[in-house]
């Protein structure tokens, strides 16, 4: 696997934007935060979205660039993406997400199926499926993508932007999913099994869509990893928390990363919840993660 592994990209496929934080605005987007964590990893690592041709998309160039995020970033005829952040008193984020932004209408160009042939692992959400345009790009995108591609749906719940149908889809197309605790109750209303226990729902969905892998993360109460036959549950550390802001994409691109270089689904949980717990005591969703972090 390792051999292989130089030549296949970790994709974050999805929004791009900025994130208007009390402090000022910082670039973000689940795909971006995702792709910029395996990158982090040694793994070779793009940003695949859309950005304006004005001030914001031009930044956020500059900024990739200086985070040596390397990104397919088609120029289109919207506003570069930018989303309001509210902090509560614990730092956790509520968003103001703008809509009709440039990451809705994401071409599928030469470059963006360049990418997908030479996939080794992509993330996508629910997110920057809400206007047909992208989720027709991310379905392409999928479409090209080798066999052995690790394709992990992190649903991100944002709003009301997104439906049943759009999930079920996603699930139909992913081998990995990434899901929090408040975002499985509200799949289990929509797909009509409540009354199930945390534990006894995931099950479900691993079995039900075929999946090698759901993760499950709880916040305070810890985090979990279903593989067929085996569980895998980590104690989330208590830190100083900064703000909450990119936490979960930095486990995801954390997990991903681990599992692609041969760790086990226990290894790479315990680095994916140590460099969540990180993220946490910093600003913003991309901070420089320590070396001894990385391993």
């Amino acid at each position: 696997m390792n051999t292989t592994l130089k030549k296949k990209y970790c994709v974050g496929l999805g929004e791009i934007l900025f994130d208007v934080l009390p402090t000022g605005s910082q670039l973000g987007g689940a795909p971006a935060n995702f792709a910029y964590h395996a990158g982090q990893h040694g793994l070779p690592s793009v940003a695949v979205s859309a950005i304006g041709n004005d001030v914001l998309g031009t930044q956020a160039l500059r900024l990739l660039d200086e985070k040596q995020l390397k990104h397919v970033l088609p120029v289109v005829d919207y506003p570069t993406g930018t989303v309001q952040v509210e902090l509560d008193k614990d730092g956790v984020p509520t968003y103001d997400i703008k809509q009709n932004v440039a990451w809705d209408n994401i071409p599928f160009t030469h470059d963006i199926r360049e990418v997908a042939i030479g996939c080794g692992a992509v993330c996508w959400g629910s997110l920057a499926q809400r206007n047909t345009v992208s989720r027709d790009t991310i379905y392409r995108f999928l479409d090209y993508t080798p066999m052995d591609c690790l394709k992990i749906f992190d649903i991100n719940l944002r709003q009301n932007f997104y439906s049943k149908e759009v999930i079920c889809e996603s699930l139909k197309r992913c081998n990995v999913l990434k899901i929090n605790d408040e975002e499985l109750v509200t799949i289990g209303r929509m797909f009509g099994y409540p009354g199930l226990d945390i534990e006894n729902k995931c099950w479900l969905i691993l079995g039900k869509y075929d999946l090698d892998m759901l993760v499950l993360t709880c916040g305070v109460n810890g985090s979990y990893v279903f593989t067929p036959g085996n569980l895998s549950f980590q104690e989330t550390p208590k830190v100083e928390v900064a703000d909450t802001v990119g936490a979960g994409d930095s486990f995801t691109g954390t997990f991903c990363a681990c599992i692609l270089k041969g760790m086990s689904v226990p290894e790479a949980h315990k680095r994916a919840v140590e460099v969540s717990a990180y993220v946490c005591t910093q600003q913003g969703a991309m901070p420089e993660i320590p070396q001894e972090l990385l391993g």
